[in-house]
């Protein structure tokens, strides 16, 4: 099994097969809009922008699990995102990360990559990096920002 036999819906409503990013290094991120990490936004589009055309995609997924810091609905969580930090990359319909409900992108990702405290999720914006052939290869903690990751991400592009 890969990260390329899940789905997962984007904020739009349509369902997207990870497969479309097959050969791309990709960072997946649980992310809120009230959070007080939230600024990280603009360092992972800043990532974003910098290394696409090399090919890095971030996959964005809300959640609301921690402090109710992403209660908005998805045309509110893709507004903000737009306006506020100008997001480009792709951004999915809110999950849980926890629990009974985890999203099976998630389930996958803390069984390959547990952190700290086990498989589970601490909270909002960790960093999972997923390798050109669907691998996960590193987890990031929440502090940790989108520049500290900068170095590891150009040396596995």
């Amino acid at each position: 099994m890969t990260f390329y036999d899940f789905e997962a819906e984007r904020l739009d409503g349509t369902l997207e097969s990870m497969s479309t990013y097959k050969g791309k290094t990709i960072i997946v991120v649980n992310t809120a809009s009230k959070c007080g990490l939230t600024p990280q936004y603009e360092g992972l589009e800043k990532l974003y922008e910098t290394y696409k055309d090399q090919g890095l995609v971030i996959l964005g997924f809300p959640c609301n699990q921690f402090g109710n810091q992403e209660p908005g609905t998805a045309e509110e969580i893709q507004e903000f995102c737009q306006l506020n930090y100008g997001v480009s990359f792709p951004m999915f319909a809110k999950i849980d990360v926890n629990g009974k409900n985890t999203h099976p992108i998630f389930k996958y990702l803390k069984s390959e990559l547990g952190g700290l405290l086990g498989s589970k999720i601490q909270w909002n914006f960790t960093k999972f990096v997923v390798d050109k052939q669907g691998k996960p290869i590193k987890r990031f903690a929440p502090i940790s920002t989108p520049e500290s990751m900068e170095d590891y991400i150009k040396e596995i592009l």
